[in-house]
């Protein structure tokens, strides 16, 4: 559409989980909406207080596309993206909308701050708490990714035990025994109840990790390692497993996989994930969104909700373009 027509921009930076959390929102307001990528120079780097209200650290031509026609509502994520959104405020009139904690100076200027229950928010007016994080797994997506994987998988017998698996995070190494152990855990679940293991890795799994890991699943299953060649079976996995098992070091995997209607199982052992990753998986029990992958676990289902943080926001949201 042209751009006078485009209600909602998003700012895009350079981290992606923080990007495809500002498009989950943006796509569950169901409005047209413009990406509006923004790249930084060496002063990016410098704190928001510094930056201020301002185009200050990003690169000409990430400034030569924020120009009128001008939106109605901004959506951004993280915090430096924080200067820029203000200044389009003051520049325009704009409500923002921000996912997480954008730091002084200026949280008085969104209309929005949306929250994790886990980071244990200070109360404010615009503070708007959620519970993990908004992601872009919707059942108009999982029901196409079912449609394209089906096929794919059906030679491998039922039930389906998808193991999505991150990795090392900055303070705490993915050791390889633990990757074995994993391993041996799910294979035993899986075998248990005459079914098949769906295995993929990340980035930060690690090769001797991820080859840790595929040793310990004996066939039938599907492997899917971190830069294998052909299509992601991610959100096929999402879609069509009969049980989701996802490592708890990442907030975004453990969100989404609450998406999918399979029950959900989240392995961290003690010691292995941070304090702010364990708030977030009680909250995921309390909830009855997921159960935890101990000694007793089993694949048996249970009614649960579907976890839909970005609708939620979005509802929030709506008011503020209908004003």
């Amino acid at each position: 559409m042209p751009d006078e027509a485009v209600p909602v921009w998003v700012l895009a930076d350079d981290r992606a989980g923080n990007v495809s959390q500002a498009l989950g929102v943006a796509e569950a307001l169901g409005v047209p909406f413009a990406v509006k990528t923004l790249a930084y120079d060496r002063w990016g780097a410098l704190p928001n207080w510094l930056r201020g209200r301002g185009l200050l650290g990003l690169t000409p031509a990430s400034r030569a596309g924020l120009v009128a026609p001008w939106p109605r509502l901004v959506i951004a994520a993280g915090r430096r993206t924080a200067p820029v959104a203000r200044w389009l405020r003051h520049r325009c009139g704009a409500a923002l909308a921000q996912i997480m904690d954008p730091g002084a100076p200026g949280r008085d200027e969104f209309a929005l701050i949306a929250v994790p229950a886990h980071d244990r928010p200070s109360p404010g007016a615009n503070r708007f708490e959620i519970l993990g994080a908004p992601h872009r797994v919707t059942p108009a997506k999982l029901a196409a990714a079912a449609e394209l994987w089906a096929p794919r998988f059906a030679a491998l017998p039922r039930p389906w035990v998808a193991l999505i698996v991150g990795g090392a995070t900055r303070r705490r190494p993915f050791p390889v025994a633990l990757a074995a152990d994993l391993g041996a855990r799910v294979a035993a679940l899986a075998q248990d109840a005459g079914g098949s293991v769906l295995l993929t890795t990340s980035r930060r799994t690690g090769a001797a990790q991820a080859e840790a890991l595929a040793a310990a699943l004996p066939e039938p299953r599907w492997l899917h390692l971190w830069g294998s060649p052909g299509d992601n079976p991610y959100f096929g996995f999402l879609a069509l497993a009969d049980a989701v098992i996802v490592t708890g070091d990442s907030v975004s995997m453990c969100c989404e996989a609450c998406a999918s209607p399979a029950p959900v199982l989240i392995w961290a052992p003690p010691g292995w994930v941070a304090p702010k990753h364990q708030r977030l998986h009680r909250l995921l029990f309390e909830r009855g969104l997921a159960r935890p992958l101990d000694d007793g676990a089993n694949l048996t289902p249970w009614p649960r909700p579907r976890l839909d943080t970005a609708g939620e926001i979005a509802a929030a949201l709506r008011p503020l373009l209908e004003r």
